[in-house]
């Protein structure tokens, strides 16, 4: 595993990447073109900002790019990319959809690697972490256009296979992915749902 860590670690540092969360992202791409040039897309927990800066530059400068965290982000100036507008927001605040549609009303693309403070407890943690998947599920429900793409980072366990059916009711294909780049005794996996069936 340390070889793997050391691996994606090294790399991110080469490819001048804030973090190797960038590769969990960058293989699911590869595998089915999530992103498009010039797509919108909001990337919810995108502190301390690779998934951003990737996204910004698979969708280019006629693309954009919000990212929403607790924590404050550091500002990304990337040349042939696009613009990347950072909010510093609580994800579950009932006045969230107005603070981004601020930025935007709908977009073509909703992200998420956003994981909860760990406690160790992995009921809890998992339970945490299905909290904020459910809430990054409802806030694509009203900001993602038809047939956009949603890709989450899951804690699996005990409810994960209700969350997976709450995202088939949502998009035509749906998809559980484990990036090579996860750890290996990492329990998180990647739910995407493609192609938004909007009400």
């Amino acid at each position: 595993m340390k070889k793997v860590q050391d691996y994606y670690f090294k790399k991110a540092k080469k490819d001048k990447y804030p973090a190797r969360s960038v590769y969990k992202l960058e293989e699911a791409q590869q595998k089915y073109t999530i992103l498009k040039k010039g797509d919108a897309v909001l990337d919810l927990g995108c502190s301390p900002g690779s998934w951003a800066m990737y996204a910004a530059k698979i969708v280019g400068p006629k693309g954009m790019v919000v990212g929403v965290d607790l924590l404050d982000t550091k500002k990304m100036g990337l040349a042939n990319a696009a613009d990347i507008h950072l909010i510093r927001a609580d994800i579950m605040a009932e006045n969230i959809i107005r603070i981004i549609q601020e930025k935007r009303n709908h977009f073509n693309v909703v992200l998420s690697d956003i994981a909860p403070r760990t406690t160790g407890n992995k009921w809890a943690d998992q339970q945490k972490s299905l909290t904020l998947s459910r809430r990054t599920l409802e806030l694509s429900e009203e900001l993602l256009s038809r047939n956009g793409n949603f890709y989450c980072k899951v804690f699996e366990g005990e409810d994960f296979k209700e969350f997976v059916n709450q995202v088939k009711e949502r998009f035509k294909s749906v998809k559980i992915f484990k990036p090579k780049s996860s750890r290996s005794e990492s329990r998180e996996v990647f739910v995407l749902g493609m192609r938004f069936v909007r009400k």
